[in-house]
């Protein structure tokens, strides 16, 4: 009698929950659901042996771990790739259609918070684990069950793994906060560092009090189910007893309608209950998914799209003084923390003393903060009319801030001279095996601070003896046999950049991204480099006097020279693994936009083909443009080169002209 109806009230409040979070639509009231809940607290203190683990009095927490005990996931969770803006989507969307004819995509929000994975047995939730580095993550099963939101008992009786967003509500984090500052504890910074924190709590008491919530989103394998597309997915997950966003996801033909949609969020995204950052953009169909497949790291059927810059005010309390890979110093505003684009941000760069001068920052200033997805925030300007009195204006330092030698100025800005400085050798470092440079994946900028000061890392050379340390480098926090095995497998594959991420790897003054193709192309060889002159680097187009001296500084170090002859003895490439530009007049030196997608190829692939002749591509249309290429369902481009009478071409006349 007893167990039996401690089962019926477990029935009641999960049909409540389910109506009440998935359905929206409760049918008992807050008090019957609080007497039903008191009854069968009480009934499992009397009787603990017929307590059930899918109960909901589980959802109080209680248990206290000593650490959390690692998983690893039988498919991998992986990211995406992140993209900033219309002509990123409609490069998305040309790049599916090269492989896939009619595809059709959902369009989702993205919320912020973190992922994590939940399995059931039965029906019944058995584990649940964070995303870690997408093999392993951390069993937070016991913190999990106390999210209302997720269900202990799905509808259905199955073996199933579900993935979703674990996040806390804009309501949930002005409580916490609220709760946090009587307290006179830190204060959040934002909801998805809140509802990190409070996921990974080895007290789940203490999880339980945060109140955080459960947005379903993926099935790892949708197949099992009878599954055909994303959406039918969601709809299943929904039926299951999930949280998704059923009254928000879309389905979009193209990327122009997936435009209206981010658009459309981009008004909604204040009103939202929760932190949204983007949108998350999927191939909907699985057959095509399993077409598309994945690269080392990142799915090809699916993008994340992360929402513009937002701007703020706050008032500006002291101006730091950081030194960069070249030595540069950068004074840096620090203010009153500000929520800018969904995070919590304290500093802003204020790039050099003629920018500090011409804004006229001064300490105590109301300063307006912009920050574009994960850049760091800028200072845009000062609101003189609240300036108070008696603020002192802007003074450049004298000498470094890291090691006390004498700045010198050059240009714009001001110089650290000591080669040895820590801070120089760090940023450098950090720089070597960034995304657009050598791109070594698993290197972030505390560890690269900690090997420094371990002594493992000096020099780009260090990078690649890093396998002689295998073992030292197990025993550190945090670095498993695994993640060790990756990073070294990815510093060897790093040996086969070409010749131009090389370039810029090695970090020399003023030369870029762009420079370096630039250099790469015309050298094709570092010997052919290394033997260059003034004279013919300032020949060269893009080429100025300012990145000639810096290049003739940089190869005439005996130091530099040493370094690039240990790197080439590692079995680093040398040479551009690119084309020879193609001499033609029609396109040598000459502006080229593209808008609206094209039928024959990419718009990445024509952007080569316009680069190999010589011409450059840019991203907006300006009187200096000379051709915009027009594709189906062109943008506001097109519209702007009509406007400012600009060579149009379709895409039929860049075929002929090619």
């Amino acid at each position: 009698m007893i167990e039996s109806r401690i089962k019926e009230l477990i029935e009641i409040i999960n049909k409540a929950s389910y109506e009440y979070y998935v359905l929206d639509h409760p049918t008992i009231t807050d008090q019957e659901y609080d007497d039903y809940y008191k009854e069968l607290l009480s009934l499992e203190e009397k009787y603990p042996e017929f307590k059930k683990e899918d109960s909901p009095t589980n959802r109080v927490g209680g248990e206290v771990l000593d650490q959390f005990t690692k998983v690893t996931h039988k498919v991998p969770m992986l990211s995406f790739d992140d993209i900033f803006n219309e002509d990123e989507i409609v490069a998305f969307d040309e790049r599916i259609r090269k492989t896939i004819s009619n595809p059709t995509y959902t369009v989702e929000p993205k919320m912020d918070g973190l992922s994590g994975s939940l399995i059931y047995q039965k029906g019944v939730l058995v584990q649940a684990a964070t995303r870690g580095d997408g093999i392993t993550g951390e069993n937070i099963t016991n913190n999990v069950r106390t999210i209302k939101s997720v269900p202990l008992h799905l509808k259905k009786d199955i073996d199933i793994e579900v993935r979703g967003e674990i996040y806390m509500s804009k309501a949930s984090f002005e409580k916490a906060n609220i709760e946090r500052e009587k307290k006179k504890e830190p204060l959040f910074a934002n909801p998805r560092n809140a509802a990190a924190g409070s996921v990974r709590q080895l007290d789940s008491k203490i999880t339980a009090s945060r109140n955080l919530d459960f947005m379903a989103y993926f099935l790892p394998n949708p197949e099992d189910y009878g599954i055909k597309t994303q959406s039918e997915s969601l709809e299943f997950l929904r039926e299951l007893g999930f949280v998704t966003n059923h009254k928000l996801n879309t389905v979009a033909h193209n990327a122009k309608e997936v435009i209206a949609v981010i658009d459309e969020f981009s008004q909604k995204r204040e009103s939202l209950p929760y932190e949204i950052d983007g949108v998350v953009l999927k191939v909907n169909s699985l057959a095509d998914e399993e077409k598309l497949g994945f690269t080392s790291r990142v799915p090809r059927w699916g993008i994340a799209y992360k929402f513009p810059a937002v701007e703020v005010l706050t008032t500006l309390k002291e101006i730091k003084f950081t030194v960069g890979r070249t030595g540069k110093i950068t004074p840096n505003a620090i203010f009153s923390p500000v929520h800018v684009a969904g995070s919590l941000v304290s500093k802003a760069t204020l790039h050099n003393e003629d920018y500090c001068n011409d804004k006229d920052v001064r300490i105590g200033d109301v300063v307006s903060i912009r920050k574009a997805g994960d850049v760091i925030p800028e200072v845009v300007e000062v609101k003189l009319e609240r300036r108070k009195e008696n603020t002192t204006p802007f003074q450049m330092i004298t000498e470094c801030p890291m090691c006390g030698s004498t700045l010198i100025k050059k240009d714009a800005h001001h110089f650290c001279p000591n080669t040895h400085c820590p801070a120089r050798n760090i940023e450098g470092l950090i720089h070597f095996v960034s995304r657009d440079a050598m791109y070594i994946d698993g290197f972030g900028e505390r560890i690269i601070e900690d090997f420094y000061n371990m002594g493992y890392l000096k020099t780009f050379v260090d990078f690649y003896f890093l396998k002689n340390h295998k073992e030292e480098l197990m025993e550190l926090e945090g670095f498993g046999s695994k993640s060790i095995s990756n990073l070294l497998e990815s510093i060897e594959e790093s040996k086969k950049n070409p010749l131009d991420r090389l370039l810029f790897a090695i970090g020399i003054r003023y030369v870029g991204k762009k420079t370096a193709k630039i250099l790469a192309e015309y050298y094709q060889t570092m010997e052919n480099f290394l033997q260059t002159t003034y004279e013919e680097l300032v020949a060269i187009d893009n080429i100025g006097e300012m990145i000639a001296k810096s290049i003739i500084e940089y190869i005439h170090d005996e130091k530099n020279l040493k370094l690039i002859s240990e790197l080439k003895a590692l079995g680093l490439t040398m040479e551009y693994h690119g084309t020879n530009i193609i001499s033609n007049e029609i396109f040598q030196d000459k502006t080229f936009v593209l808008t609206g997608t094209l039928e024959q190829m990419t718009r990445e692939e024509a952007s080569a083909e316009i680069e190999k002749r010589g011409g450059k591509v840019t991203g907006s249309v300006t009187k200096k443009t000379s051709v915009v290429l027009v594709g189906k369902d062109p943008g506001s481009k097109y519209e702007k080169a009509k406007t400012l009478g600009i060579t149009i071409w379709n895409e039929s006349e860049f075929l002929e002209q090619l």
